[in-house]
């Protein structure tokens, strides 16, 4: 019998004959920030079922150093030699090139009936792995919803933070045990609101860095000699006041109904801090709409802000068409002969 011919075994099943079960084989293909830190945490999992990450893949000086520091010991091979070596299978690449990936190892008969494949994007279910379905291998998605330094750091993150899976039936309880390994809370996602619940983590996380980083910025403009230690006792209690209390935690000017001071935000950042005016016009906007739905903002006010922030939209967008416009003028002019 070739080693291809050789059924996975269930992650969550003992031998009959055994005081353990026997450890899954793990494969890691993109030994990222994301793989080499599930990979290390798969591996230290002291729980009933043990993994042992056999081989991995991962092709930058990057992810080399990753594997090397978390995966000690664990070779580095193509990524067919690794979803050959494994029971487990993990997909942690981006996410524009898990179908091609999932293809590729499908076509070259590198996975088999009976292999687990997980992928860890939060965008995709279980449609994207048909390929693997389709020669018997049982597909899994299972998204951690938190940030990734790529280090040992990740490990301790990991505990209690939440994991997106979607599974099939016959797929459950090794979901089940892939997220008590690694110490995590279970969120299951239905495969269609995988792209939904994906953009409410992207929504709330990487846009929260960009707000954060232009607020710093516009600070800078104003003299803060250290933007991020003026911000942060604000930011921390936003943040958990938002998180406990939703709409009530919304304070400043726009709930306030001030809008002389929006009006002023308004024409200094317009003057001071361009970059960051229209995202505080749109956020505005946002605002502004909860805060007329709850009651807290009356409509007469409401509209006089909506037209401030209208006319500064239409402002900034009347200069960037002007310097467009004499960008086009100018260099038509250096062009004529």
């Amino acid at each position: 019998m070739t080693h291809t011919d050789v059924p996975c075994p269930a992650p969550a099943q003992a031998t009959p004959d055994a005081d353990a079960p026997t450890p899954v084989r793990v494969g890691v293909i993109g030994a990222g920030r994301v793989g080499a830190v599930l990979g290390a945490a798969l591996r230290a999992a002291d729980g009933p079922q043990r993994y042992d990450v056999v081989a991995a893949a991962g092709e930058s000086d990057a992810s080399r150093e990753r594997a090397a520091a978390l995966l000690p010991g664990v070779p580095l091979r193509k990524p067919s030699d690794v979803a050959r070596a494994s029971d487990l299978l993990l997909l942690t690449v981006p996410d524009d090139m898990l179908a091609n990936v999932v293809r590729v190892l499908a076509d070259a008969g590198a996975l088999r009936p009976g292999q687990y494949v997980v992928h860890t994007s939060g965008r995709h279910g279980l449609a994207i792995l048909e390929p693997a379905a389709r020669v018997g291998a049982r597909p899994l998605a299972l998204h951690p919803a938190m940030t990734f330094s790529g280090t040992a750091v990740d490990l301790e993150r990991l505990h209690g933070a939440v994991l997106g899976t979607t599974a099939g039936p016959t797929e459950e309880a090794v979901a089940a045990d892939l997220v008590r390994a690694l110490g995590g809370r279970r969120m299951d996602v239905p495969e269609d609101r995988r792209t939904l619940y994906h953009a409410g983590l992207a929504h709330g996380a990487n846009h929260l860095v960009t707000l954060v980083t232009e607020a710093m910025e516009v600070l800078a403009a104003a003299g803060a000699d250290d933007p991020a230690a003026t911000l942060r006792p604000l930011l921390t209690a936003a943040l958990d006041n938002a998180l406990s209390h939703g709409d009530a935690a919304l304070t400043g000017p726009i709930a306030r109904g001030d809008v002389g001071t929006v009006a002023a935000h308004l024409e200094d950042l317009a003057a001071q801090a361009p970059t960051a005016l229209a995202s505080y016009v749109a956020l505005g906007r946002a605002t502004l709409g909860r805060c007329v739905t709850d009651g807290r903002v009356l409509p007469i006010r409401a509209a006089r802000i909506l037209a401030l922030l209208d006319e500064a939209e239409a402002r900034a967008a009347g200069a960037a068409g002007s310097s467009e416009d004499a960008g086009s003028a100018g260099a038509a002019w250096e062009a004529r002969p």
